[in-house]
């Protein structure tokens, strides 16, 4: 199967080509260039029309979306949730986990690999993300405080086991006993260590990177700043990722967990390439405002109200979760925060897939790059999304 797709704006790693042309032959990036395009034969042309060719979008966090849940742990809502994705430009992505009880959490890598094995209409997994049940009640957010604990090996090693390579990814408070001897062990396994729903201050960050925690979990969101300890000012985790270079983040672009003034403080002083974008997207990704849904499985979640774009708990006071889709979050970075669309996608693409360790074969236009593709207009609206070289929408 050869695809050409011409009359498109490349954004490639060197730039963006203008009338550019790119080939898809089994189900990678062939070739790319600038004009017309090869006059040889193809199954499959498609007419760009003069709209933005982009690398597929990877999320790093994602929860759910179209009314389904990931901890639903259902092959159906799994699927149901990934295609809801799909339809706004995410190529691939990495199923995330609420804190939860130990035989749920087993059932949702279950229901992982039987989703992976089976879903061939959707977006790649590229597995799971544990967000929790690591993490310190003062800075739990929307996860279920019943279930929170400290790492200790007993407890962690088995669902590791259990998940073995499916697992890429955990998030956890570090400043708990054990968090940094857990760090050991994910670094060991090749698993991205994530500091997220901390309290931590800035020399637990400090201790917790040279243990293997080198992401952090939704900047500002359920995270320590600066405070007062026996008078003096202590940082938190906030300001330590200003301070420590070897730190990549995560920011919930979606306008509304953080202000476009604050997009717009983090691009300036966080170098491009730590950053990535994410949805950390709930259930009501895709659903119209109003809409009532459940924060977490539909049997043990809790309710929460879709408002102006983003997820509220019933009485208002405070978010309940993002419904944020990933071209939204591109578009807000361009248009709120003032990035220019190559460096907007470079947040969605090339960096999340260098952070996750697939970046030698996904997240750019190249040669010999997988075929997941994103077309989209000036306004950032998805036309077109391939994965593997196939149309999928």
């Amino acid at each position: 199967m050869r695809t050409l797709i011409k009359n498109g704006r490349l954004l490639t790693p060197q730039g963006e080509i203008e009338r550019g042309w790119l080939i898809i032959e089994d189900g990678v990036i062939r070739d790319l260039g600038s004009g017309t395009g090869p006059s040889e034969p193809f199954d499959t042309i498609v007419d760009a029309e003069g709209g933005y060719v982009s690398p597929g979008f990877i999320d790093l966090h994602v929860h759910g979306g179209g009314g389904h849940d990931f901890m639903d742990g259902t092959v159906e809502a799994m699927a149901g949730a990934a295609r809801q994705h799909l339809r706004h430009g995410t190529t691939a992505m990495v199923p995330t986990t609420l804190t939860c009880s130990d035989d749920e959490l087993y059932q949702v890598i279950d229901c992982y690999r039987k989703t992976k094995a089976h879903l061939t209409d959707g977006p790649v997994f590229l597995g799971l993300h544990l967000e929790g049940p690591y993490f310190t009640p003062v800075q739990a957010g929307a996860q279920d405080l019943a279930w929170l604990r400290s790492p200790s090996p007993d407890h962690y090693q088995p669902i590791l086991d259990a998940g073995g390579d499916d697992i890429v990814r955990l998030s956890a408070a570090v400043e708990l006993d054990g968090a940094l001897a857990l760090g050991d062990e994910l670094k060991r396994r090749g698993i991205l260590g994530s500091i997220g729903h901390t309290d931590a201050t800035y020399q637990d960050v400090v201790a917790a990177l040279e243990h293997g925690f080198t992401h952090v979990t939704h900047l500002y969101s359920t995270m320590s700043t600066i405070r007062r300890v026996n008078a003096y000012r202590v940082l938190g985790v906030i300001e330590s990722v200003y301070l420590l270079d070897d730190l990549t983040v995560e920011i919930i672009a979606d306008g509304s967990h953080l202000p476009p003034e604050l997009l717009r403080l983090i691009v300036r002083h966080i170098a491009p390439e730590r950053i990535c974008l994410v949805t950390d997207a709930m259930r009501g990704a895709g659903l119209p405002d109003g809409t009532t849904v459940q924060l977490g499985s539909l049997q043990k979640g809790q309710p929460a109200v879709i408002k102006d774009g983003v997820a509220f708990l019933p009485d208002f006071t405070a978010f309940a979760g993002s419904v944020c889709t990933a071209d939204r979050c591109v578009r807000t970075m361009h248009q709120q925060a003032g990035l220019p669309v190559a460096d907007a996608v470079r947040l969605m693409t090339e960096n999340p897939a260098r952070v996750i360790g697939v970046a030698d074969r996904k997240g750019r236009l190249a040669p010999g790059f997988d075929a997941d593709l994103c077309l989209f207009d000036a306004d950032i609206n998805v036309r077109h999304v391939f994965v593997g070289g196939q149309q999928r929408f």
